[in-house]
C-alpha cells in the first residue's frame, strides 16, 4: 500500500487556507531551471525488485568489508565482536531515550555509569562524562573548560594536531573572542617538541592542545608538554587514540589535565563517518567545569544500589546562561557499544589488539621504506599510523591502488596542499600479512619517474 499522506481535497483545503491557487505558486522564488529535477528512474518496480536493485548498488561501495583498508586519520577499522551488536540491538537500549525523570531508566543509567568508569580508568583520570558527540567536539569542549577555569583567552594547538579537528575548534570558538595559535613547524608538522611549546606559552595561554599519538602517528613527549604548560599556569588537553592506551601510559599518568578522544575504535563501526563517540575525562577539581552530564551511583531508602544524574551542567537545566556548554545530549548507544567492547576485551585483550596494530604498522612501514624512492617521515616512536613520502603524487597512488581493491591511505595533500607527495598510512589488527604484502607489491609496481628517490 503506497504512502500518500494527503488526499487531493485535503491539499486543496490547505492551499485555500494560505491563499494560493496551486502548489506551484509556492515555488516561484526558485528559478525554473532548479525546480522538479527529473530523474530517469525507469519503469516502476516491485518491492523485491527494488531491494535487489538497492543491494546491487550498495555492493559498488568500496567499503572495508570488500577492500583491504589502510585508512586512518581519525577513523579506524578494528574488529568488533558480534556480542557488541547483539547487546546494543536489544530493544531496551536501541529504542530507549533517557527521560527527564532520568532515574526511572536504571538500565540506561547503569550502562552510562559503567562507560564513565571504564573511560576514566582508560584515560587515567578521576572522572569521565556521559560521552560527547565525537572526538573533534570533545577536544573543543576540553579547550573551553580550560578557558573557563583559567579565565585566559588563548589556546595553543600543536601543529601535529588533526587539521580537520582544528577547523572544528575554530568553528566552536568563533565569536568568543578567543585566540587560537598553532605551535610548531606548520610546513613539516610531523612532530612537536617541548621547547616549541615552552617558547609559545605566556600568561594569556589557557591550555595546550596536543594529540597522543599525533595526527601523523608519532608518540610525542606528553609529560614534557604538561610540565611546560603547568609552569606557565596553563592546562594540558590531550586528544588520545583509545586503542593505543593498550600499550601506552594513559594521559592522566603523564600530567594531562583533560583527556579527550574519538571513541569510534571502541566497538563502533566506521559508518561512513558517523555517528561517532566523544570521550571526555578530567581531574576531580575540574568537575564543575565539565560539559555534559555525569551519572553517579547511590542507594535508595531501602539500601538498594541505584543510579542518578549526579551533575548536569548543560544550559537546558538549572545552569541556564551559566552553563559550561550547550551540549544537549550524549551518544548513549555508541557509548554502550564502547562499554561492551571494553568489557569483552578486558585488561588482556586491549593490549593484545594494540600490540597487533603496532606490529602490523611497523612491518608495513619497514617494507615500504625499503622501496627505492619511498621514505617514512613519521619520527620514531610511532604507533599504527605513519607518513610516507612517495615518488609520485599520493592522489595517483590512491587512485591506482583502488583499482586493485586496496585503500592505500589518506592523501595528505587534501589537508596540506604543499605536500601532494605525502601519504598517511594506517594498519590495524584487521590487516593480514597477505594484504600488507599485496600492498607493497602494488606500490612497487607503480611507474616511478626517472631520477625520483627518497630525500
Amino acid at each position: 500500500m503506497p504512502y500518500i499522506p494527503h488526499t487531493d481535497q485535503e491539499r486543496a483545503e490547505m492551499l485555500a487556507a494560505i491563499g494560493v491557487d496551486s502548489f506551484d505558486e509556492l515555488l516561484e522564488a526558485i528559478p525554473k531551471a532548479h525546480r522538479y529535477p527529473h530523474l530517469d528512474l525507469g519503469p516502476a518496480l516491485s518491492e523485491p525488485e527494488v531491494l535487489r536493485l538497492m543491494l546491487h548498488l550498495s555492493e559498488q561501495n568500496r567499503d572495508v568489508d570488500h577492500t583491504a583498508s589502510f585508512l586512518g586519520a581519525g577513523a579506524y577499522n578494528h574488529f568488533i565482536p558480534p556480542a557488541v551488536s547483539r547487546i546494543t540491538s536489544r530493544g531496551e537500549f536501541y529504542t530507549a531515550y533517557t527521560p527527564y525523570q532520568a532515574e526511572v531508566s536504571q538500565g540506561t543509567l547503569q550502562s552510562i555509569y559503567e562507560f564513565q568508569t571504564m573511560v576514566a580508568g582508560l584515560m587515567g583520570m578521576d572522572v569521565a562524562n556521559a560521552s560527547m558527540y565525537d572526538g573533534a567536539t570533545a577536544a573543543a569542549e576540553g579547550c573551553l573548560l580550560a578557558v573557563h577555569y583559567t579565565r585566559r583567552r588563548k589556546i595553543l594547538v600543536s601543529a601535529s594536531f588533526h587539521p580537520e579537528w582544528l577547523r572544528v575548534l575554530r568553528t566552536f570558538t568563533s565569536g568568543m573572542g578567543l585566540q587560537i595559535e598553532v605551535v610548531g613547524d606548520v610546513t613539516e608538522p610531523w612532530r612537536l617538541e617541548a621547547e616549541e611549546v615552552r617558547a609559545a606559552l605566556d600568561d594569556q595561554a589557557a591550555c595546550v592542545l596536543v594529540q597522543y599519538p599525533n595526527f601523523y602517528g608519532s608518540i610525542e613527549d606528553v609529560q614534557a608538554f604538561a610540565d611546560a604548560a603547568h609552569e606557565a599556569g596553563a592546562l594540558l588537553v590531550a586528544s588520545t587514540y583509545p586503542i593505543a592506551l593498550g600499550l601506552l601510559k594513559p594521559p592522566g599518568a603523564l600530567g594531562a589535565d583533560i583527556a579527550v578522544g574519538e571513541g569510534q575504535p571502541l566497538g563502533n563501526e566506521l559508518n561512513f563517518g558517523g555517528p561517532y563517540l566523544g570521550l571526555f575525562a578530567t581531574r576531580e577539581k575540574f568537575v564543575r567545569y565539565m560539559p555534559g552530564r555525569l551519572v553517579g551511583a547511590t542507594k535508595d531508602l531501602d539500601g538498594n544500589r541505584g543510579y542518578v544524574l549526579t551533575l548536569q551542567t548543560r544550559e537546558q537545566h538549572i545552569r541556564r546562561e551559566k552553563a559550561t556548554s550547550n551540549i544537549c545530549t550524549n551518544e548513549a548507544l555508541n557509548a554502550l557499544a564502547a562499554t561492551v567492547y571494553l568489557a569483552l576485551m578486558g585488561k588482556q585483550g586491549l593490549p593484545h589488539v594494540a600490540q597487533l596494530c603496532l606490529n602490523n604498522a611497523h612491518y608495513l612501514a619497514d617494507r615500504i621504506g625499503a622501496l627505492p624512492g619511498w621514505e617514512i617521515l613519521t619520527p620514531q616512536p610511532y604507533f599504527n599510523e605513519f607518513l610516507v613520502r612517495c615518488p609520485v603524487p599520493a592522489a595517483e597512488i590512491v587512485s591506482q591502488l583502488l583499482e586493485r581493491d586496496l585503500l592505500a591511505g589518506v592523501d595528505l595533500g587534501q589537508f596540506l596542499p604543499e605536500h601532494p607527495d605525502k601519504l598517511l598510512v594506517c594498519a590495524t589488527e584487521m590487516n593480514t600479512r597477505e594484504e600488507m604484502d599485496r600492498y607493497v607489491e602494488a606500490v612497487s609496481r607503480l611507474r616511478v619517474p626517472a631520477g625520483a628517490s627518497a630525500r
